[in-house]
């Protein structure tokens, strides 16, 4: 026997009419202003052919307020896997066009279904956030289907790598399902992230503010800190999604995509010791830096608009996959601040996690002074750095290419942190505190006795940083592996990732330490 005709019918319509939820008019309008439809946006992510959906015919269940029997296609959510790539992903798209997105207790279910997936299969999470919050019509079914979203949140983190791409509104508690993943993408124009919006700040309040104060793409990516990555539009934004993807291991029991076919040629580069200032005061541009160590000069840099002091990223070397941590001296001199050691802190943390080596150049004169600094915690986030690389078990390779001077040394994982490799420049300076600060001090008599103040301190201040500032003096009792030439630090570089790649290291048993959060 044959199925019916009727019931070949009744799945193919039921079908059409789930995947073609939105008009002609509206799909032009969405294009017109750089956004896909939730469909578009997975078919756009995945290898053509590849998405198998999942709950494709899932129903809810409300009854009141006029939601009996209403037809809300998938619940206002896609979801399913494919391949980006060769790589199996997992992925939901809330539909905007389908009551506003919104989360009610069976979007929730898909969501989670899917995310127990991710979780049992070992592969990454992408998330299209589009939606209007919580359904109300729905009550606390749909606060019970937040806190079963975050929970799975929670359960992924440090399993499977979690990506949240933001292209509409993701207000109120929907916002929090970003927070806990590991990276945020926000489209410029269509989307909007808060907890509270202008209108209940200003009932609360009396203070009136915009939507692009509390919510865009570039307040969140240049003053809060929780977007990573700013997107002109969706295509920008899944083109940041499958980057991302090339430099991250399918879970935590995996290594990063390594090309260990590539050969490592013991090649100077000359033209890194040109970057160096001949004034000891003057910025080096640390991106020049690290441009000119990675493969084909390509970072993809991380939370490049936020604490920009610092520089985070991931990036390749001879092959092997590296996240790198860098000081940036154009930027207030390179000084760790609060943002800065968060920024720092939780990248570190997402590299261990993953398996990714870490690689630190460090140029810092210490920790940003200040009222405001101390005031507002800079003890317990510069401790937060100290915690993540001292925790990390990943290689993690360190250059000193020149100042490092007291705290901000050891937070920039020093040897003391477990680094396997710290090498040093010869314009390196390693110290308590810079040269000029220590004279003041240490020779506070002589410069008063001294008839000309200022060619005296500028003697003792060449004498301290020769007997105790040099990297020689590191060098000698052990504090560093090596004073290197710069033209040399990418292939030893590369040569030492080759080498640390199979790092093992035990921890004490515990749960997890307690970070200074």
């Amino acid at each position: 026997m044959t199925l019916p005709i009727e019931s070949m019918n009744t799945l193919r319509e039921r079908r059409n009419k789930i995947i073609h939820n939105i008009s002609p008019e509206k799909l032009e309008k969405l294009h017109a202003r750089g956004s896909l439809s939730a469909r578009e946006r997975v078919n756009a992510l995945f290898v053509e052919g590849s998405f198998q959906e999942l709950g494709m015919h899932a129903h809810h269940n409300a009854v009141s307020f006029g939601m009996a029997g209403r037809e809300l296609p998938t619940d206002g959510v896609i979801t399913g896997t494919g391949y980006v790539g060769s790589l199996q992903v997992a992925a939901f798209s809330q539909d905007f066009q389908v009551l506003a997105g919104t989360m009610g207790k069976m979007q929730a279910r898909k969501i989670v279904r899917l995310m127990r997936h991710a979780l049992r299969v070992g592969v990454p999470m992408v998330a299209f956030k589009d939606s209007g919050g919580a359904r109300i019509q729905e009550g606390v079914d749909a606060l019970s289907g937040y806190g079963d979203v975050f929970y799975y949140n929670v359960m992924l983190s440090g399993v499977v790598p979690q990506i949240a791409v933001i292209v509409g509104p993701c207000a109120g508690g929907a916002a929090y399902s970003p927070a806990l993943m590991d990276f945020v993408i926000m489209t410029r124009h269509n989307a909007y992230m808060f907890l509270t919006g202008p209108e209940v700040i200003k009932a609360v309040t009396g203070h009136s503010a915009t939507m692009d104060e509390v919510g865009s793409a570039e307040m969140h990516a240049s003053v809060s800190g929780n977007v990573h990555f700013v997107a002109e539009d969706d295509q920008h934004a899944i083109a940041l999604v499958k980057a991302l993807l090339s430099y991250l291991p399918s879970n935590n029991t995996e290594d990063p995509p390594h090309d260990l076919s590539m050969p490592i040629d013991e090649v100077a580069d000359p033209g890194m010791i040109d970057l160096v200032p001949g004034d000891s005061t003057e910025p080096l541009d640390m991106q020049l830096v690290i441009r000119r160590l990675v493969d084909r000069g390509e970072l993809l840099e991380v939370h490049a608009n936020f604490a920009r002091n610092v520089i985070i990223g991931f990036a390749r070397i001879s092959g092997a996959v590296v996240g790198v941590v860098a000081n940036q001296p154009m930027v207030m001199a390179g000084a760790l601040d609060m943002n800065a050691a968060d920024k720092i802190a939780r990248f570190v943390r997402m590299c261990n996690v993953f398996n990714i080596p870490l690689l630190t150049l460090v140029d810092v004169p210490g920790f940003l002074p200040g009222v405001e600094q101390e005031r507002g915690g800079i003890i317990r986030h510069g401790a937060k750095m100290l915690h993540a690389f001292a925790s990390c078990t990943v290689p993690k390779l360190t250059v000193i290419l020149r100042k490092a001077y007291g705290g901000s040394y050891l937070a920039m994982c020093s040897q003391e942190m477990r680094a396997d490799m710290v090498y040093a420049w010869p314009s390196a300076e390693i110290a308590v505190m810079g040269a000029e600060a220590a004279v003041k001090i240490l020779y506070r008599k002589e410069l008063e006795q001294a008839t000309d103040r200022r060619a005296k301190a500028a003697e003792l201040t060449k004498q301290y940083r020769d007997e105790f500032a040099s990297p020689y003096a590191a060098a000698s009792n052990f504090y560093i592996t090596d004073v290197i030439d710069p033209a040399d630090t990418r292939w030893m570089l590369a040569l030492a990732l080759r080498k640390t790649l199979g790092k093992r290291e035990l921890r004490p048993a515990k749960k997890h330490g307690n970070m200074p959060l």
